[in-house]
């Protein structure tokens, strides 16, 4: 694992709007993983989670979370990311949401009944595979 900062190319990847799984953990230690939306800025990373979700209830009470961000043309090439939740915050007005979802799609979020909540994640250490492969890892 490395330490931050990441180098150029792995910040490029990061930019893009990719595919990204993160995992959050039970109360039993139990990691929980699923698909999520994010934004990377200034060497931080925002989510944004629907209020009634129980990934928020895990962030809520034990911060820590990795995400993995995969190369939208190359999957085997991903950064993993490993830090934990700096700051959570009701998003006021969806503009987070709008945020992340114009950054994917293109058009604001579609869904405006449910309350939302964003989270910035600070980045203690990170991996990554394929193209974007840790200098100190074996190679395949």
């Amino acid at each position: 694992m490395s330490k931050p900062p990441l180098p150029a190319e792995a910040v490029e990847l990061l930019r893009r709007p990719n595919p990204c799984v993160m995992a959050t953990l039970r109360s039993d230690g139990t990691p929980v993983s699923t698909a999520t939306w994010y934004l990377w800025h200034d060497d931080r990373v925002l989510i944004n989670l629907d209020e009634g979700r129980v990934r928020l209830k895990h962030l809520r009470r034990d911060p820590r979370i990795t995400l993995t961000v995969l190369d939208g043309d190359n999957w085997y090439t991903h950064v993993t990311l490993i830090g934990q939740v700096a700051e959570i915050y009701d998003d006021e007005g969806m503009a987070d949401i709008d945020r992340l979802s114009r950054h994917y799609t293109g058009n604001p979020y579609p869904d405006r009944v449910r309350p939302r909540v964003s989270a910035w994640i600070e980045v203690d250490r990170w991996h990554g595979w394929g193209s974007m492969r840790d200098s100190d890892q074996a190679a395949t």
